[in-house]
């Protein structure tokens, strides 16, 4: 079943001779459960359609479809609520509350919304990623990997359609980035979860099950 697709999507940004095409007619579709790898060199595109893909930023023209809903039809409220219920984001820097523990940090999206935690998830997933006996700790006595773990279990926590991982091995060292990248893929297949990673890793790419190369603002 597709989970997300775009048609047409476009970005300019700037005009004459600074103007450049981010996005240019690009057109898109990802399954459920699929581990999608985004690759391209430094200003290909492939940040600009992350955020596309979140409703982070809005096109010129096209659209962004998730579970049916278009996005460019929601009013900013209603694409507030419906990407934090929907959307699971990790980040090179983690994002991380720093004044809250583990705990609270991974259920934080959830608290928002006045959702009650599933217990029994919560616990698979912390198990999966190693966190059980850091719950009670603060974000800063954690190493890098650590608090990336901590970003992913949020992300997953509220069951999104899809999770964007927006170079999340940037400042980790090789053997982190490549820890990291087989936890997301293998809680992509133990909870039935879509994953979409912006890398210039061609290592961590090949990790994937599909790879969407764009360049200069296209998919080549």
């Amino acid at each position: 079943m597709v989970i997300l697709k775009t048609n047409q999507l476009k970005k300019t940004y700037g005009t004459g001779e600074t103007q450049v095409h981010a996005l240019d007619e690009v057109t898109i579709q990802i399954d459920e459960g699929e581990f999608i790898a985004i690759v391209g060199s430094s200003g290909s595109g492939k940040s600009t359609l992350l955020n596309m893909l979140g409703g982070l930023d809005t096109p010129d023209s096209g659209e962004v479809i998730v579970r049916r809903k278009r996005l460019n039809q929601l009013s900013n409220d209603e694409l507030t609520i419906f990407r934090r219920r929907n959307i699971g984001f990790v980040f090179q820097n983690y994002n991380l509350v720093p004044i809250l523990n583990v705990y609270e940090n991974i259920t934080l999206p959830l608290k928002l919304d006045g959702i009650e935690i599933d217990e029994v998830y919560f616990e698979r997933v912390t198990k999966k990623l190693q966190l059980q006996q850091k719950l009670e700790q603060m974000p800063g006595n954690l190493s890098g990997g650590q608090q990336q773990r901590v970003a992913i279990a949020r992300a997953l926590l509220t069951k999104p359609a899809i999770i964007l991982a927006d170079e999340p091995t940037g400042n980790l060292d090789s053997k982190n980035s490549l820890e990291v990248v087989a936890l997301l893929k293998s809680s992509a297949y133990d909870f039935n979860q879509t994953i979409a990673v912006v890398t210039h890793s061609e290592e961590i790419a090949q990790m994937a099950d599909r790879i969407i190369r764009i360049e200069d603002g296209k998919v080549c």
